[in-house]
């Protein structure tokens, strides 16, 4: 799917460290760590399960074939009542806002208040996405739990579970309509209640508690059969951390146990590329992925038993290339339907992972290009989309980005993607979810007014893009005179790829070639169209190279037209500069972290191109 260009020269991608988790802070946001010295590199087996004599592995299959596992566990004993056998200390740290909100009485999803008593939660309601799983997946415990001490959030955690479950009464074997029982949202609500059991049964009332066992019980035991039939690959492994976590915290769990870590790895194994990133390439799905592994490693330990192997190996995994999408300032790049998710949260994140690295510069096949510069004490980074988007079955909220790019120096972006598709149903209006998503909404070139991929419902993705081809370099450019006479050289990092996603229908294949100097002053670009195939194609199409501006930079367009200077909060500008004959100032729009949309500018350069090809340069350069 990604094809690097000859250039006689071999990169190497850095997958972690294997160091201890001591200090489970990111390295900061430079190049990537050295690779793991010989003997100490990732192995195949590292993502086996975890080794099992016979006897465990009869028991594996005994309880994938339907025998339960109390009769697995004690076949001569009556099964014990539901209960748990340890309290989880998660280290996911939870939104406080949030979980104050919901001790003031609402829901606060992505900016929006929705009052607790007039969220209708039976399983034909009509809930937007994000209040979908929020509201059925329980990730309001987390932000509950941050919020205050467990005398102050229970009696508001008792009080929504109780509107749930008589939105929702029907045991889970009994059940599978509606969203609450969507693989994904059982899972997460089954983790949720694992994860928080405090807040849900410090009740007094020993009916009630027992009530609320029963119903763990009952959605571990619907999950263990439903599991498989998750929409998409996280949703499936969200179903085996839950499976697993059942197993680990209720009495004669050891069959589910087995059961759950042989098919999360498994899973595992289908979610995440050979770098380590999720195979939707959705940052959300990476924040995600991570959040699932280090809540149920709290279990293991809550147990006082070691996780698998292949658990520390994957979360070792999915550390670095997240990192690789964190701009200067620490905010993530808005790529794949994520917006700028905030510093403190990865921050926070990372600590709790307990992985301590460095970001990819290099995740070929995530398809995420990482350059870094810095001079003066301000970093600047540059991202590169340089791969198709992902497979239909893979994508949540797929976007048609490629060959877009994100650029920040210091503690601002200069030039961004709109973002927060995956945020839809909050602030963010859900009938512009597809427009969020399309290759306009990015800062790459379009064609005909037409998606380098076919941007579909659902989240999902069709025809286009499906091959990219990708070069990065080191060169040498000359700065110009010095004052002693001659020339002065500088470096810089120099990245070429072209994609096919307009080949069948224009007969033109988009190569973009950036150049970002080393101290980060300056970023040179040029965008090309080159013809595919053996026949000629006569006429023109119209074609718009997007720029699209962080909220913050105010922009000024030159008298002539070919130009204008961005001004920055800190007293900073660049200066933008192109030798096409339109550019233009149009309207646009930028996502945050907490999906709250904000109005911004972008630079257009747009015209007509011949079906032959043609060729347009631009310049990004820091003044002052």
């Amino acid at each position: 799917m990604v094809m690097p260009l000859d250039d006689g020269r071999r990169e190497e991608l850095v997958l972690r460290q294997d160091v201890p988790p001591a200090a489970a802070m990111p390295l900061g946001v430079g190049e990537a760590a050295p690779p793991a010295p010989p003997g100490r590199a990732l192995a195949l087996s590292d993502f086996n399960p975890p080794e099992i004599g016979a006897g465990e592995r009869l028991i594996r299959l005994a309880y994938r074939l339907g025998i339960p596992g109390s009769t697995l566990a004690a076949p001569f004993r009556k099964p014990l009542r539901p209960r748990l056998l340890a309290v989880v200390e998660s280290p996911v740290a939870g939104d406080r806002v949030a979980g104050m909100g919901l001790r003031a009485g609402h829901f606060l999803v992505h900016g929006v208040k929705a009052p607790i008593g007039q969220v209708d939660m039976a399983p034909v309601a009509k809930l937007t996405p994000p209040f979908e799983r929020y509201v059925h997946g329980f990730g309001w415990l987390r932000d509950l739990s941050a919020s205050g001490t467990l005398p102050q959030c229970a009696p508001v955690a008792r009080r929504i579970l109780a509107a749930w479950c008589i939105a929702n009464p029907e045991p889970a074997h009994k059940a599978g309509r509606g969203p609450a029982w969507k693989v994904d949202n059982a899972a997460h609500r089954l983790m949720g209640w694992l994860v928080h059991a405090p807040l849900l049964l410090s009740s007094a009332d020993k009916a009630e508690r027992q009530q609320m066992l029963d119903a763990i019980a009952d959605t571990a035991r619907y999950l263990d059969r439903h599991v498989t039939r998750a929409d998409d690959r996280l949703a499936e492994v969200a179903g085996w951390c839950a499976i697993t976590a059942a197993g680990l915290l209720l009495p004669e769990g050891k069959p589910r146990r087995l059961f759950g870590e042989a098919g999360l790895v498994r899973a595992l194994g289908d979610l995440v590329g050979d770098d380590g990133g999720v195979l939707s390439r959705s940052p959300l799905g990476q924040i995600e992925a991570i959040e699932l592994l280090v809540d149920l490693a709290a279990c293991y330990r809550a147990v006082r038993r070691d996780p698998p192997r292949a658990l520390e190996v994957m979360l070792g995994l999915l550390v670095p290339p997240l990192l690789a999408l964190l701009h200067s300032d620490g905010t993530l790049g808005n790529w794949q339907g994520a917006g700028a998710v905030s510093a403190e949260r990865i921050e926070a994140l990372v600590r709790a992972s307990g992985v301590r690295t460095r970001p990819l510069r290099d995740a070929r096949q995530w398809g995420y290009q990482r350059v870094t510069a810095r001079a003066g004490g301000k970093l600047a980074v540059l991202q590169f989309d340089t791969s198709p988007p992902p497979l239909a079955r893979h994508a949540r909220h797929g976007c048609a980005s490629t060959l877009a790019f994100e650029f920040s120096h210091g503690e601002y972006r200069l030039i961004t993607n709109c973002g927060g598709a995956g945020f839809a149903g909050g602030q963010v209006p859900i009938r512009i979810e597809q427009g969020l998503r399309a290759t306009a909404a990015h800062s790459t070139m379009v064609l005909g007014e037409a998606n380098s991929t076919a941007v579909l419902i659902n989240g999902k993705l069709g025809a286009g893009v499906g091959e990219v081809e990708v070069d990065r370099r080191v060169i040498t450019l000359d700065r110009g005179a010095s004052p002693g006479g001659g020339s002065a050289k500088g470096g810089a990092t120099r990245i070429e790829a072209s994609h096919d996603g307009y080949a069948q229908r224009f007969g033109l294949v988009h190569r973009r070639i950036l150049i970002l100097r080393d101290d980060g002053s300056e970023l040179r670009g040029e965008d090309l169209l080159v013809p595919s195939g053996r026949g000629g194609k006569t006429g023109k199409v119209p074609y718009a190279i997007r720029f699209h501006l962080g909220p913050q930079v105010r922009l000024t367009l030159s008298e002539n037209g070919k130009g204008a200077t961005l001004a920055l909060p800190d007293g900073s500008y660049w200066q933008f500069l192109t030798g096409a004959d339109t550019l233009e100032v149009e309207e646009s729009l930028f996502v945050d972290g907490d999906g709250r949309p904000q109005a911004a500018q972008q630079l257009v350069i747009q015209g007509l191109v011949s079906r032959g090809g043609g060729n347009f340069a631009w310049l990004l350069k820091k003044m002052g």
